[in-house]
C-alpha cells in the first residue's frame, strides 16, 4: 500500500489550561486535496502550525511519506517538502515577485545567479500550473489573486510536495477563486498533496477528495467528500442540525428610509475612496453591498455611521444629515435612528477590557432610562444586559465577563444585541458573520431577517457572496469606490456578480480571469498614481 503523504498520530497541544489539540490522528494520502473544517477554536490552525513547525506538539508523532519526521521549525518543514500559503500573505511589498520567491532560498551571497536560476524555474512553474505572473512586478502593484499565486510559487520553488492553504479564497473574486481551483487541480494531477483549511462548505464539496472535521480540539470524523453533504458536515462541526439556507418570506417594501446621493470621500492619503455613490434602502428590505474588500464598502459604512466626513447628500426618512464632521458622529446618527454593527468588532464595536454589560450599553448610555440622579443606574443596565445575552444565546451568558474573554462569535452577538434591540430605523451591518461559527451564523441571519420583517431598512456589507445572495432583497456591487450595478438575487448569479466585483460590466469575449486581471490592474495603477 502507498504510504500516506502525511500522518499525524496522537497530536496534543495545550496553551496553559486550554487544550487546543487532543490526541489527534489524521492520514492524508498523496496526490489528493484534503479539506479540514471546524468552528472557530476547533484547533485547525494549531494543528497546521504544528505540521509547519510554528508550534511543537506536547505529544504525538509526525510521519511524512511513511518516515517519522521531527519538525522543529518552519525550515525543517520546508526541508521535509511542506509549504504553507497563509491567509495573510508573507510577502515584502516593495520587492519584486522574483525577489520574494528567492528570499531565504538564495544560492549564495551573489544574487545574480540566484535570480537567473529562479527566473527560469518560475517560467517553467508558471506554464505548468497556470500560475502566470510577471516576475519583475513589485508585489504592491499586484492584485490579491496574483499575490496568492506568488505565495504558491514560493512554495513550489522550494520543491514543496505538500501544500497547506489557509482560507485561500477569503479575499478573491469568484473568477479568481475558480482560477485557484484550476491551479489546485493541476497540482493534484502532478501528484502534489494539498491540505485546504476553509469555512466554506461549497468549496469543500467542489474541490476536495476527503474532508476531516474538527470540534473542540478533537478530530470527530474523516469522510470521502463524494459520500457526504454540506448538511452532514455542518452537523458534524456543530453537534446539531444547522439550517444552511436563509429562510425568509418575500420582502414587504415600504417608503425610502435611507437615500444616498453622489457621496464622495477622500482618505488621509488623498485617495478618493467613494466616487459619487448613490443608493436607496427602503423600509422592510435588505440591500446587500457586494465587493472585494478595499473597494469603498468600509468607507461607505464609516461615512454613514458618522466616523468619517464626505460630500454629497444623505437623507434619513427624508431629512438630510450632516456629513462635514461638525455635527457628524455616532451619537448624532443613533439619535436619527441609525444603528451600526461595524466590520471590525474588536476595534470599532467593543472595548475589549470592559465587561459585557458595559459594552452592551456603550453608545446608548445617555438614555434617560439609565440615569439615576447624578449617577447611572448600573443595576438596570446589568439586568437588561443579562436579558439580552440570554435571548441572543451569548455563551457564557455572564455580563460580568470582559469582552476579550468571549469567542469571536459571541462578541458579535453582544454587538448585535446592543444595536438591534434599540429598534433602529436603519441597521448598517458590516461583515456580520466574519470569523463566526456556523451555528452562530444561522442565528445572526435569523435576527437580521427578523428586523427586516419588522419593517426596518438594512444595509448589509459582506465579502461572502453566498451570504449576500441568500440574505439580500436587492444587491448593489461596488468596485473602486463606485456602484457598478444593481441586481435582484433571483435574476443574477455568482459569475455575473463576480465580474461586477472586478469592474467588468459586460460579459467579456476572452477568458473571465483575463478580463478580471486586466480590470484589477487598471484599478491598482489608478490608485498608485493618486498616491504618487
Amino acid at each position: 500500500m502507498t504510504a500516506p503523504a502525511i500522518e499525524l498520530k496522537g497530536i496534543s497541544k495545550a496553551f496553559g489550561p486550554v487544550q487546543a489539540n487532543k490526541d489527534i490522528s489524521i492520514r492524508v494520502m498523496p496526490g489528493t486535496i484534503h479539506g479540514i473544517i471546524g468552528e472557530n477554536g476547533a484547533g485547525k490552525s494549531t494543528l497546521m502550525s504544528i505540521l509547519y513547525g510554528f508550534y511543537k506538539a506536547d505529544a504525538g508523532e509526525i510521519f511524512i511519506n511513511g518516515q517519522r519526521t521531527e519538525i522543529t521549525d518552519s525550515q525543517a518543514a520546508i526541508s521535509a517538502g511542506i509549504g504553507m500559503v497563509f491567509q495573510h500573505f508573507k510577502l515584502v511589498q516593495n520587492f519584486t515577485v522574483l525577489e520574494n520567491v528567492i528570499l531565504g532560498a538564495e544560492d549564495g551571497p551573489m544574487l545574480n545567479a540566484s535570480l537567473a536560476r529562479a527566473r527560469g524555474v518560475l517560467r517553467q512553474l508558471s506554464e505548468e500550473y497556470e500560475l502566470s505572473v510577471d516576475p519583475e512586478q513589485l508585489i504592491e502593484n499586484l492584485s490579491v489573486g496574483h499575490q496568492q499565486r506568488v505565495e504558491i510559487l514560493k512554495a513550489l520553488y522550494r520543491q514543496a510536495d505538500i501544500l497547506i492553504l489557509d482560507e485561500p479564497t477569503g479575499v478573491l473574486t469568484p473568477a479568481e477563486a475558480d482560477h485557484l481551483f484550476r491551479i489546485l487541480d493541476n497540482l493534484r494531477a502532478e501528484g502534489k498533496t494539498i491540505i485546504l483549511i476553509t469555512h466554506k462548505l461549497r468549496e469543500i464539496m467542489e474541490i476536495t477528495d476527503t474532508v476531516s472535521v474538527m470540534r473542540r480540539g478533537e478530530m470527530t470524523a474523516t469522510v470521502k467528500t463524494s459520500e457526504t453533504s454540506p448538511e452532514e458536515l455542518a452537523e458534524l462541526m456543530v453537534g446539531r442540525k444547522v439550517l444552511l439556507r436563509v429562510d425568509k418570506a418575500p420582502a414587504q417594501v415600504g417608503a425610502p428610509v435611507l437615500q444616498v446621493e453622489s457621496l464622495r470621500h477622500v482618505d488621509s492619503h488623498g485617495v478618493e475612496r467613494l466616487k459619487g455613490v448613490s443608493l436607496e434602502v427602503r423600509a422592510g428590505e435588505i440591500l446587500g453591498i457586494a465587493g472585494v474588500a478595499g473597494n469603498g464598502q468600509s468607507e461607505l459604512l464609516e461615512v454613514l455611521g458618522g466616523y468619517a466626513d464626505a460630500t454629497g447628500r444623505v437623507l434619513v426618512n427624508g431629512d438630510e444629515i450632516d456629513l462635514t464632521g461638525a455635527k457628524s458622529d455616532g451619537q448624532s446618527r443613533r439619535a436619527r435612528g441609525i444603528a451600526h454593527v461595524p466590520e471590525d468588532r474588536q476595534t470599532e464595536g467593543l472595548i475589549m477590557p470592559y465587561t459585557a454589560w458595559e459594552n452592551i450599553v456603550f453608545g446608548y448610555h445617555r438614555d434617560p432610562r439609565y440615569q439615576s440622579g447624578m449617577l447611572m443606574n448600573n443595576a438596570l443596565i446589568r439586568e437588561e444586559a443579562q436579558d439580552k445575552m440570554t435571548r441572543y444565546d451569548v455563551r457564557p451568558p455572564n455580563p460580568q465577563l470582559a469582552a476579550k474573554n468571549f469567542s469571536g462569535g459571541n462578541q458579535q452577538k453582544i454587538v448585535l444585541a446592543r444595536e438591534i434591540e434599540r429598534d433602529p430605523d436603519i441597521l448598517l451591518i458590516g461583515q456580520p458573520t466574519r470569523g463566526v461559527d456556523i451555528g452562530a451564523i444561522e442565528f445572526i441571519h435569523q435576527e437580521i431577517v427578523r428586523l427586516r420583517d419588522k419593517g426596518k431598512a438594512i444595509l448589509l456589507v459582506s465579502v461572502e457572496l453566498d451570504e449576500i445572495l441568500s440574505l439580500s432583497d436587492r444587491i448593489a456591487v461596488m468596485f473602486d469606490g463606485q456602484i457598478m450595478g444593481e441586481r435582484l438575487p433571483s435574476e443574477t448569479d455568482q459569475t455575473e456578480l463576480g465580474l461586477l466585483m472586478a469592474g467588468v460590466t459586460e460579459m467579456p469575449d476572452k477568458p473571465l480571469i483575463e478580463a478580471v486581471d486586466a480590470s484589477l490592474h487598471e484599478k491598482e495603477a489608478r490608485e498608485a498614481e493618486q498616491y504618487d
